[in-house]
């Protein structure tokens, strides 16, 4: 948190603010994804164990896109190709030094501009905003 702030990041923390091992984390990221969805443009971070529980809850809030970052690679790549808000990281995947790169990744990347990426990022949108899957290829 101090790091992002330090980096010029206005940082919001919605907690846990005690570590507790046995703590339930989907209220903390449901909450960290209603925030980057309401907040049009803002990013989100989601941290627990292996990040994957994380990711899962953040994504069921409607509107977000939420990637599991496991290297700086995939969360450029969730970023670029996916128009990922948030990202989820395992904090007992990496040292601190490596999550902070993973994070600075996915902070510094933009969406890609390419149409395909958006289309796709489209047709996910659809299906959760009216329930209709897109058709699949005749191919």
């Amino acid at each position: 948190m101090a790091h992002l702030k330090e980096q010029g990041h206005d940082v919001e923390d919605v907690g846990p603010f005690v570590y507790d091992a046995a703590d339930d984390y989907p209220a903390f990221c449901i909450e960290a994804a209603r925030r980057v969805v309401a907040d049009e443009g803002s990013l989100g971070i989601v941290v627990g164990g292996s990040g994957n529980g994380e990711q899962i809850a953040a994504n069921k809030v409607k509107g977000a896109r939420a990637g599991l970052a496991w290297s700086v690679e995939t969360a450029k790549l969730t970023r670029e190709h996916n128009h990922a808000q948030l990202i989820g990281v395992g904090a007992r995947m990496h040292t601190t030094e490596e999550a902070t790169e993973i994070v600075e990744a996915f902070l510094a990347t933009p969406p890609s501009p390419d149409e395909r990426h958006g289309r796709r990022v489209q047709q996910i949108l659809d299906y959760e905003n009216t329930g209709w899957p897109p058709p699949l290829p005749e191919n």
